[in-house]
């Protein structure tokens, strides 16, 4: 039977390559996971309730593209964050999570060729895995950039040659960036549209971690935009209430563009998409119109960032990250790293290659390990001073 090749030489898939590298060896103490991003702070409690008294309309199909509720209160959230007016009909939808439409975003708006050539889709390096599959499901050419430490670990796009901007049809970016931490300035999105701008490409901003950071709210891309006069259509933006609101099962995402934009992927939708089930749209509207719990989160991880920074102050190369919840540690080899420190403490950490494209040397993570800092404070603390006693003893 004839298959597709377009997916035959994906790389294991960054969780079952740490089992396959962890789990032949019994843990050398209480197993501490530190791997996935998913929150462990409480959700607020009557999240619950509001799903409760809308149950009954999980008998009935929900509105595809997102309740007039839910898209009201996300615009209303965008204004408040971002100082952007959007149409709640026109210019935004509600996501299964970001993933979703971080993938369907290309398959709705990329075109096929660009120039009589194969299309180009940039990706920093490392990178959230969805951005490489969406780019092959497209049939285009994924080019990874990389994002290291002499780049602020954000891309430079800028950087590249004009025969791979000639052939580019979007650039992914993701600020507060997974895994680093760091954070696009005013300068790096005006740099990054006016090169969108020269070369006629889209900018798929990823910004799930935007309410997560230390003293000051990252900027975000709509805002440069606007600022910038940027037509509406080239800026996409993508947010869920995953981490912001410690509910990544909910599965409440958005996406957010200029009308044709979300036209077009609102049509990719009806036929191949599902919506949130009606109680929890309810719920997330809701979720979308309070802050205090969101303050409440912040605070918890900025107390573990400064757990992190005393017990890595004398560590060479330590960067205290600017946003998320993430520490991208300096190691010599990430994989040997995270046996070693499994295998000694029972500490469970990912090795930084296994979200980046390239081998050996070539690849920007093989030096890191990721560390998520998602565990209660005291767990943390207790957690973070096994692996500094460990690693860097």
């Amino acid at each position: 039977m004839n298959t597709p090749e377009r997916f035959a030489n994906l790389p294991t898939y960054a969780f079952p390559r740490l089992r396959e590298l962890l789990d032949h060896h019994a843990p050398g103490g209480d197993v501490v996971h530190m791997t996935i991003g998913a929150p462990k702070h409480d959700f607020p409690a009557w999240v619950s309730d509001v799903i409760m008294e809308n149950a009954a309309q999980f008998q009935g199909y929900p509105p595809n593209e997102g309740s007039e509720e839910l898209l009201s209160a996300i615009t209303a959230w965008i204004d408040r964050r971002y100082g952007v007016s959007l149409d709640p009909q026109q210019n935004v939808m509600a996501l299964n999570g970001t993933r979703e439409g971080l993938y369907n975003a290309a398959m709705a708006l990329c075109p096929e060729q660009k120039n009589g050539q194969k299309p180009v889709v940039l990706i920093p390096n490392p990178f959230y895995q969805v951005y490489m599959v969406a780019t092959l499901s497209i049939a285009g050419e994924p080019v990874f950039v990389p994002a290291t430490a002499e780049t602020g670990h954000l891309p430079d796009y800028a950087s590249l040659s004009p025969e791979i901007l000639n052939r580019t049809v979007a650039a992914y970016i993701c600020s507060p960036a997974n895994p680093q931490g760091a954070v696009a300035s005013k300068d790096y999105w005006r740099t990054l549209f006016a090169l969108a701008e020269k070369y006629d490409f889209r900018v798929f901003a990823d910004e799930c971690y935007s309410e997560i950071y230390r003293d000051q709210a990252p900027i975000g891309a709509l805002t440069v935009a606007q600022e910038m006069g940027i037509d509406p259509e080239r800026v996409t933006l993508f947010n869920s209430l995953s981490k912001r609101s410690n509910l990544a099962g909910l599965r409440a995402g958005f996406i957010a563009g200029g009308p044709d934009t979300i036209h077009r992927v609102k049509k990719l939708r009806s036929y191949a998409g599902a919506p949130m089930p009606a109680p929890l749209q309810a719920a997330a509207a809701r979720v979308w119109a309070d802050e205090e719990h969101v303050v409440e989160n912040r605070a918890l991880y900025q107390e573990k960032f400064q757990i992190a920074d005393e017990i890595f102050a004398d560590v060479e190369d330590y960067i205290s990250p600017k946003a998320g919840f993430f520490l991208w540690l300096p190691v010599q080899d990430g994989e040997a790293a995270a046996l070693k420190l499994w295998k000694e403490t029972g500490v469970r950490v990912m090795p930084g290659a296994y979200f980046a494209q390239g081998e050996g040397a070539d690849n920007p993570g093989t030096g890191y390990i990721r560390v998520a800092l998602v565990a209660p404070a005291d767990e943390t603390r207790k957690a973070l001073n096994a692996l500094k006693g460990c690693l860097y003893g």
